[in-house]
């Protein structure tokens, strides 16, 4: 491809996050900066910050950042936790590393458990180990729910289980950037005290926004927590968002778009969306198993309804097989982080996403595959369009 060339037509953005943005929340962005505070941003605030709630799934108060998931990370451990205070936390993959890389840096002692980043978070183990901790010396445990770079799904309401049976005061923090609006998560029911997220994935949005959604217990946590903060302290957010204001300048378009991205979330309805997802990522899997590639996430019980990371049979790159992907059909897959740089790619489908969409990304795959020289058989792109074909809301009426 050359330099400074067009390629026809649109561009796939099949990467984890941040996803394609569909064209409502693209006009919805377009509409005119407005006075944040003025009654038209109080009113369009309040509705927001409603809606944002039902997708969290919480009757709690979920506060927005201007900022990336990073902040919402920061966020969550700052507010709750005080330094020296010791949190464990799961290795599941690239972004649970950086989460505790974040809590080293703050002052906050963390402990790792498992770490092949294969497999989900076991709440058995950690349920032992809180059992261990007689002296309720651990604070939180923190977990990703869907890992990025693995396509690995810890269950949460295990997790949740897992700590009351060990009779443990530790707060639950739990990580939903690639989870949230595409794979069923329930901050209330699963007994989450703050859940991290990011809007530029399930929520359909550019980067630009994060979140905690907090319960009442990691609300009472905050005000005995000693970690200084100020621009991500809970206290002036809740008490300005209480009457749909916000302490500093809000990001106003981005919160036109997530007003937008709830409405056609909640116009779907969540369990469609979850069911969608889900449905999108099993004809991908079924792809996969066809060509003789192998899944990275080496428990089916964990399987991702965002995303799908491959291994690459062995003496094959990802990132040249990658390269072929985007010079050839103009199409961006997912690269392999830290630990499996080199050795996966990622295909994203979540967010604005339809079967067709799905197929133009699973039929670039194959050709790519075959150009690249890489092992596999044909048919996957077709074995993915007969499941597809067969499972078509249609199929029970035909």
């Amino acid at each position: 491809m050359r330099l400074n060339s067009h390629p026809a037509g649109r561009h796939f953005l099949q990467i984890p996050g941040p996803t394609n943005v569909p064209d409502r929340v693209l006009r919805a962005m377009d509409y005119p900066t407005i006075d944040h505070r003025g009654p038209e941003f109080n009113a369009l605030a309040k509705k927001v910050l409603r809606s944002v709630r039902q997708v969290f799934q919480t009757k709690q108060p979920v506060i927005v950042y201007p900022a990336s998931g990073t902040g919402a990370w920061e966020a969550a451990l700052v507010n709750t936790l005080s330094p020296g205070d010791l949190v464990l936390m799961w290795e599941t993959g690239h972004f649970a590393s950086l989460w505790k890389k974040m809590a080293d840096k703050l002052g906050i002692k963390s402990e790792f458990m498992g770490g092949d980043w294969r497999k989900p978070a076991d709440p058995a183990a950690i349920e032992k180990r809180l059992k261990e901790d007689t002296g309720h010396t651990i604070k939180a445990v923190c977990i990703v729910h869907n890992e990025t770079s693995t396509g690995v799904v810890s269950d949460i309401s295990a997790v949740r289980r897992a700590i009351d049976a060990a009779k443990h005061p530790a707060l639950l923090l739990v990580d939903t950037i690639s989870s949230l609006g595409s794979i069923d998560y329930r901050h209330d029911a699963w007994g989450v005290d703050v859940t991290v997220a990011g809007s530029q994935k399930g929520l359909m949005l550019p980067p630009g926004l994060s979140f905690n959604a907090l319960s009442e217990k990691a609300i009472e946590a905050s005000k005995a927590s000693k970690m200084v903060k100020a621009f991500w302290n809970w206290d002036e957010m809740l008490a300005a968002n209480a009457n749909g204001w916000f302490p500093y300048t809000p990001a106003t378009n981005l919160l036109y778009g997530l007003n937008e991205a709830c409405d056609m979330l909640l116009e779907e309805g969540l369990d469609a969306v979850f069911a969608r997802h889900a449905r999108h990522a099993e004809a991908t899997r079924t792809a996969v198993n066809a060509w003789g590639l192998e899944i990275l996430c080496s428990d089916p019980k964990a399987y991702s309804g965002s995303l799908t990371a491959i291994v690459m049979p062995e003496g094959h790159d990802a990132d040249a097989f990658r390269k072929v992907v985007l010079e050839n059909f103009n199409m961006s897959l997912g690269q392999g982080l830290t630990k499996v740089a080199g050795k996966v790619f990622r295909i994203g489908h979540l967010g604005d996403f339809n079967d067709l969409m799905l197929m133009g990304t699973l039929s670039g795959v194959e050709m790519a595959l075959g150009l690249a020289k890489v092992p596999h058989k044909a048919g996957g792109a077709q074995a993915a369009l007969t499941y597809l074909r067969d499972t078509a809301p249609g199929a029970r009426n035909a």
